[in-house]
C-alpha cells in the first residue's frame, strides 16, 4: 500500500514513511491509495476473532509488507496489554442505547486505543531505522495525556505537546503534566486549541526546521491515529446481538473529525452500518458543515466538553478529498478560500453528498448536564460530558424517527472521572475515582507556559534539543 497527500504534490510513499512524515511535505494529510473492502460474509467470520486479532486483520491491507507478520502481532499485543479490559472497547446497553466503552486505556480516554499502538510502533521504527524522533503534537485535553503515556521512557523520542492554558480539564492537565520523564516536555499555550493545532502545522510546514530537529506528529494528522480508531467501529458492530445487527447507527462526538473519519473508512471497507452520526457540543462547526454546507469559523465557546471546543477540525480536509473526488488541486484551492476568508462552500449537489455520508445533531451545555443527570437517575450509569453529547443526539435522533428498529451505538470517549466538576454539576456527587487517578492532586508537575507564537515554540523547541 503506497500513501498520497490530499493536496497532490507528493509522490506515493510506503505506510512506515507515511507514519514518519505525519504531515505530508505539501502540507497536505496522507491518505491511503485504495481503500480495501471486506464483504459481510468476510466481517461475519470476524466475529469470532479478539480485539487484537481484529486489528491484526484490519491492519494487514494498510500496512502491507513493511512490517512482518510477527512484528505487527507482537506490537498489536504490546500495545493492548496495558488495558484493563479483556475486550478493549467493551460494549455496553443502557436504557436504548448501547455505549461503546473506548475509555479502559491508561489515560481513560478513546485516545489511548491509537497513541498506545502509534508510541510502540514509532520505537520499533527508530530501531529498525537507527534514527532519533521528537514528537509535536497539540492537545485539547485527552490527546497529549495518551501520547505522552505512548512514548514515556522511551529511547530515541522526546514529545513536545500544546495544549491551551487553563481550558483542558484539571485531571486532564496534571495526566500530561505529572509525566516528569526526561523525554516529556509540555507547554501550555495563553490561547486556544485551535492556536496549538495552527502551531503545529506551522511548524511541520517549516521543512527545513521539521528535518533539522526530526519532528513527528502524533495528532490525528498521523495516518495510523486514524488506522487503529477502524478497529472499534467493527468491533462495536461484531458486539452486537444478531437480531440488533439489522438497521445500525453510530453517534460519534467529535470535535476534530478524526474520531469520525475512522468510522467513515470503516463504513467504506465494508462494515454494514446505516448512517453515522456526528454530535457536536456549542461549537459545532461540523454541525452546521453537515446541515448548510459552509464550513466557517466562528469564536470557540467554553463548555463541559472541552475535548470538543474546536473550530478548526484538522480531519476535515481528509473528507474533503474524498467529497472532491480525489482532486487535490481543489482540496489546496479550498484551504486557500479558508484561510483568506474563513469559510469553505460545496455545491448543492456535494451537500447532497454529504447529507448521505453523515447526519448530525448537537447539544447545549445545559443539555449535555440534563442528559448526564437524567441517564443516571433511569440506570446508575454515569456519562462522561463528551459522550453525554453524543446519548442526547442519539435521543433526538430516535424520537425525530418515531417508532424506528434502528439500533445506536454511542462512542463513550473518556471516563467521567476526567470530568468530575461536570458529573457532579449533573447529579450533585462525583464519579467513582479510577485507581490511576487517586493521588493525582498529589504528583508533581511540570510544563512551560509560553504565549501562542510559532517563533517563541521553536525557540523554546531549539534551546531544549
Amino acid at each position: 500500500m503506497k500513501y498520497i497527500s490530499t493536496r497532490g504534490r507528493i509522490e506515493p510513499v510506503s505506510f512506515i514513511d507515511a507514519v514518519m512524515m505525519g504531515l505530508a511535505t505539501d502540507g497536505g494529510l496522507l491518505l491511503p491509495e485504495t481503500i480495501p473492502h471486506f464483504s459481510n460474509d468476510d466481517i461475519d467470520r470476524f466475529r469470532d476473532l479478539t480485539y487484537q486479532e481484529l486489528a491484526i486483520t484490519l491492519f494487514r491491507p494498510y500496512v502491507g509488507s513493511d512490517i512482518p507478520s510477527d512484528v505487527l502481532q507482537n506490537l498489536i499485543k504490546q500495545s493492548y496489554s496495558t488495558f484493563n479490559h479483556p475486550a478493549i472497547s467493551p460494549l455496553v446497553k443502557q436504557d436504548d442505547i448501547y455505549i461503546l466503552e473506548l475509555f479502559h486505556g491508561q489515560t481513560l480516554a478513546f485516545k489511548d486505543i491509537a497513541l498506545q499502538f502509534l508510541g510502540n510502533l514509532f520505537a520499533w521504527i527508530l530501531v529498525e531505522r537507527q534514527e532519533s524522533l521528537n514528537i509535536l503534537g497539540a492537545t485539547s485535553g485527552d490527546t497529549g495525556s495518551a501520547a505522552i503515556y505512548g512514548v514515556r521512557g522511551k529511547d530515541h523520542i522526546n514529545i513536545f505537546i500544546i495544549h491551551p492554558h487553563g481550558k483542558v480539564s484539571p485531571i486532564q492537565e496534571k495526566q500530561m503534566t505529572s509525566v516528569l520523564d526526561h523525554n516529556v516536555f509540555n507547554i501550555a499555550i495563553e490561547g486556544t486549541f485551535d492556536d496549538g493545532q495552527r502551531i503545529v502545522k506551522e511548524i511541520f510546514a517549516d521543512l527545513d526546521f521539521k528535518q533539522e530537529f526530526h519532528l513527528g506528529a502524533v495528532n490525528s494528522i498521523n495516518w495510523a491515529r486514524i488506522m487503529a480508531q477502524i478497529v472499534y467501529y467493527f468491533s462495536a458492530y461484531l458486539q452486537l446481538p444478531d437480531s440488533e445487527r439489522k438497521t445500525v447507527d453510530i453517534v460519534v462526538p467529535s470535535g476534530n473529525f478524526g474520531n469520525i473519519f475512522a468510522g467513515y473508512l470503516a463504513k467504506r471497507m465494508g462494515l454494514p452500518i446505516r448512517r453515522l452520526i456526528l454530535a457536536s457540543n456549542e461549537n459545532n462547526i461540523l454541525n452546521r458543515f453537515i446541515s448548510t454546507g459552509v464550513y466557517q469559523y466562528s469564536e470557540v465557546v467554553p463548555t463541559w466538553s472541552p475535548s470538543m471546543d474546536i473550530q478548526v477540525a484538522s480531519n476535515f480536509e481528509r473528507y474533503l478529498y474524498y467529497l472532491l473526488d480525489g482532486n487535490g488541486e481543489k482540496v489546496r484551492d479550498s484551504f486557500a478560500q479558508l484561510k483568506d476568508n474563513g469559510t469553505i462552500s460545496v455545491s448543492r449537489e456535494k451537500l447532497l453528498q454529504v447529507q448521505k455520508d453523515f447526519t448530525t445533531g448537537f447539544a447545549t451545555n445545559d443539555e449535555t448536564l440534563s442528559t448526564i443527570a437524567d441517564l443516571y437517575q433511569q440506570t446508575g450509569y454515569i456519562l462522561d460530558p463528551h459522550t453525554a453529547v453524543g446519548v442526547k443526539v442519539a435521543q433526538q435522533s430516535r424520537r425525530e424517527e418515531g417508532n424506528n428498529k434502528s439500533t445506536y451505538i454511542c462512542l463513550a470517549t473518556a471516563h467521567p472521572a476526567k470530568f468530575p466538576d461536570a458529573v457532579h454539576r449533573a447529579i450533585g456527587s462525583y464519579p467513582p475515582i479510577p485507581a490511576s487517578l487517586e493521588d493525582i492532586d498529589q504528583r508533581e508537575c511540570r510544563f512551560k507556559i509560553l504565549p501562542p507564537e510559532t517563533k517563541k515554540i521553536k525557540e523554546y523547541i531549539r534551546k531544549i534539543l
